[in-house]
Parts: C-alpha cells; structure tokens; sequence
C-alpha cells in the first residue's frame, strides 16, 4: 500500500474516525470487507464522545491512515501499565480490506506502544467467533492467553449482541 500517511488522530478528525470504525463493524457497508461484526452486533461500535475521551487520554492514542486527504484506516493504542501496552478498533476501509493496511497500522502500532509507552508486549482482545481474524492475528505472532473477558451486555454503546454467547479471548505477542 504506497502513499499512505500515518499520523496521530486530532479532535477534527473525530467525524471521519467514526464514519470509518462505524463502517468497517457494523451494517451492511461492512459487509464489504472481511472485518465485519455485522452478525455478531448491531447498533453502533463507538461513538464521537468515546472517540473525544479517547483523544484526551494520554495513556491513549488513535494513529490515522490517509491516502491523499481520505481517511483509510485507524488504530486505537493503550499503555496497561507493566511494560504491557494493547491495541483494539483496528479498523481499515472496507473495500481497502485485504490490500496490506490492516498490517500496516499494526506495525505502526506495535512501534507507537514501544516509543510512547515503553511496552514490551501487547494484547488484543477478540470475538472467538471471528475465527478467520483470530488465525491472521496468529500470522502476525499473537497467541491465545487463556484469559477471556466479558463482552458488556446491556450497555448500547457497544452495540446490540445479536447472539447471547458473546465474550472476548485474550491474544498477546511479545515487541522486538
């Protein structure tokens, strides 16, 4: 993927973030990349407050992907403290998806959690259902911890679970 531009996220840009995260999880414009979360939840995946929060936190970070002035993908990291940092709402344009962004911003924020927070290592948390986006996060090094966690029923402003069976494996890889 040539002439992308990595950069930290700014509060203007919290419009386009959610466009792209809200795209890339859930409805049916999600449906047209590989990510989709579509059959797990409906409902919204964030929300321009959460994204503010996000932006003000400085154990936090979203890291933006352009291509020319369009917003293509994004990265949520944050430091967990004991040399541990994690990543999560990986999101890439779903019809960009499969095209090598995805591991780019991944890259990026593997080096970001290392410079920034001093990590060591970093976990991700994912659906065990999305069973295709486990194995490519294997490809990228991470393994199952044996830890889970439980996805927050009852609370919208994570989505609408559309099954009652939804939790959260744990993955970790270390940083180089």
């Amino acid at each position: 993927m040539t002439d992308i531009v990595i950069r930290d996220a700014a509060a203007a840009d919290i419009p386009a973030l959610h466009r792209l995260i809200e795209s890339a999880y859930r409805g049916e414009a999600s449906r047209a990349g590989w990510t989709t979360e579509a059959d797990l939840l409906d409902g919204q995946r964030t929300d321009p407050e959460d994204l503010a929060d996000i932006l003000a936190d400085p154990a936090q970070a979203l890291l933006t992907a352009w291509r020319d002035n369009e917003l293509v993908g994004c990265i949520l990291i944050a430091d967990r403290g004991a040399a541990t940092g994690y990543f999560g709402m990986l999101s890439v344009s779903p019809t960009l998806q499969a095209g090598g962004l995805g591991r780019m911003l991944v890259e990026a924020g593997h080096d970001a959690l290392r410079e920034r927070f001093g990590a060591l290592r970093v976990r991700i948390s994912v659906f065990p259902q999305r069973e295709t986006l486990m194995a490519w996060y294997q490809r990228l090094g991470y393994g199952p911890t044996g830890e889970t966690l439980p996805f927050p029923y009852g609370n919208p402003r994570f989505g609408l679970p559309l099954r009652d069976d939804l939790h959260f494996v744990v993955m970790e890889r270390e940083l180089a």
